[in-house]
């Protein structure tokens, strides 16, 4: 049974955002002086009207303990103000009632980091998993009336489905993710097809297809169904040493995307990443030739900053990390490293 852990504690990862970063909070340049949250409101996209460096929201908030506690408190309706009286800025709470029928809707769930529906479907099916992580999982070696492909209500026999389960997910094995520094394959993307109920067991074991987002065949893969707890506040914060990697793949197998898409990074648990680590974007600047006169030089440019990503899913070798603000499309080999 797998538990993954999707959230941070919001008070010691504060602590550490506050610990790391040492310059000065800078607002941005069209700060307002308040702001009426609304629902589809994230604290990310709040933080992005107050600050030059949305990820240093805990720092903006934190600063103002009689007033914001926990930032996941804030809910539609409420008014924040930008606090400028002090040598560093502020949010509070305006102190007004909100509409009682208001409140009592939203107090079970403060708005959320980063946009919820955009990484559920990543926090919930492991679309990329470590390598070799479908090479021995059970697998569909038959179906009902030799039928090429099933979909809902379709029965399929399953080999090597040892344990007791009820529950499957459905994926089929695709490209292996390459490491764009080294070339070596560090995970396998799988495309989820659905989800399948296990009626007998055997060798093949007997399931029928419960649901399906595309149709489901032979030597398709299954995977016991993940308990996952999704939690929406994770506390962004600058990892405590210097981490640098690279884009190794775009969800979708698309060669490029934009903010709000998720990429996979050739740097996981080992190399000390962990859910919440805000990582800058970079372009390899490459060279330039540089004329004077009758000689040539090749000058090599450095990278240039256009972006951060948020990192929400961690495996050994592998992350998944969510585009955030960028000036330019991300691309794989574009390199991510501590800000």
């Amino acid at each position: 049974m797998i538990r993954i852990i999707s959230a941070l504690l919001l008070s010691i990862s504060t602590a550490c955002a506050l610990a790391q970063e040492t310059k000065p909070l800078q607002l941005a340049n069209d700060a307002p002086d308040r702001h009426t949250v609304v629902k589809g409101d994230t604290l990310w996209g709040i933080s992005g009207k107050f600050l030059q460096e949305p990820y240093r929201w805990p720092e903006l908030w934190r600063m103002n303990k009689d007033q914001v506690k926990n930032p996941h408190r804030i809910y539609p309706g409420q008014v924040l103000v930008l606090d400028r009286s002090g040598a560093t800025p502020q949010l509070r709470i305006e102190d007004v009632k909100l509409q009682p029928r208001m409140y009592s809707e939203q107090t079970a769930r403060g708005i959320p980091s980063i946009p919820q529906n955009a990484i559920e479907p990543f926090l919930s099916k492991p679309l990329v998993l470590d390598e070799d992580g479908l090479k021995n999982a059970p697998k569909i070696v038959a179906t009902q009336e030799d039928r090429v492909y099933i979909g809902p209500g379709g029965r399929a026999y399953v080999a090597g489905l040892k344990e007791k389960t009820k529950q499957w997910q459905v994926f089929r094995p695709t490209k292996p993710i390459l490491d764009p520094e080294t070339r070596e394959t560090i995970g396998h993307e799988a495309f989820y097809l659905g989800t399948a109920t296990l009626v007998a067991e055997g060798d093949p074991a007997t399931v029928d297809i419960a649901s399906a987002v595309q149709e489901i065949g032979v030597n398709d893969r299954l995977l016991p169904v993940a308990r996952v707890e999704i939690v929406n506040n994770y506390a962004p914060r600058t990892p405590a040493r210097q981490i640098e990697g690279q884009i190794a793949a775009v969800y979708g197998g698309v060669k490029e995307s934009g903010r709000h898409s998720v990429v996979t990074l050739n740097r996981g648990s080992r190399d000390g990443i962990e859910a919440g680590h805000v990582l800058a974007l970079y372009r390899k600047g490459g060279e330039r030739l540089y004329r004077d006169g009758d000689e040539t030089s090749n000058v090599k440019l450095p990278p240039e900053r256009y972006g951060v990503v948020f990192v929400f899913r961690v495996f050994e070798r592998i992350s998944y990390a969510l585009v955030m603000d960028v000036s330019r499309p991300v691309i794989v080999s574009d390199i991510v490293r501590t800000p």
